[in-house]
């Protein structure tokens, strides 16, 4: 079992920066690979990043790359998303994931865990 905990969601205007924190409790952290999702209001949860478990492979969707920045500390337990020149079609919540695999995958339905998810709000 891996409990996961997010932080630092908050409401920023456009152009601006926050960073997301994951912090993870219970199995061991680095077998997993953890993944960034979000979910806007009426919308599907969607995928934004995944790193895996020595942080070597890294996805983006297309709408964040070259902005959003995923990273782990291992030693600590915890993901990290940064998130620079925000755009008010980033307004969602996000939710950190954890996938017990070596593999990582863009797939909602492949990640074991789930964290209760954190508020980004973008101003215009």
């Amino acid at each position: 079992q891996v409990q996961l905990v997010e932080s630092g969601g908050g409401l920023v205007q456009a152009g601006g920066s926050l960073r997301l924190s994951c912090a993870a409790s219970g199995r061991a952290f680095s077998s997993y690979a953890m993944g960034w999702f979000r979910q806007a209001p009426g919308k599907e949860r969607e995928f934004v990043a995944a790193i895996s478990w020595k942080s070597g492979i890294i996805y983006y969707a297309d709408s964040v790359k070259g902005r959003f920045t995923i990273s782990r500390d291992n030693a600590k337990n915890t993901a990290y998303l940064q998130m620079n020149s925000l755009k008010p079609e980033d307004t969602a919540v996000y939710y950190c994931a954890a996938d017990y695999s070596t593999v990582v995958v863009t797939r909602l339905s492949a990640y074991d865990y789930w964290g209760q998810g954190t508020q980004v709000t973008v101003s215009s």
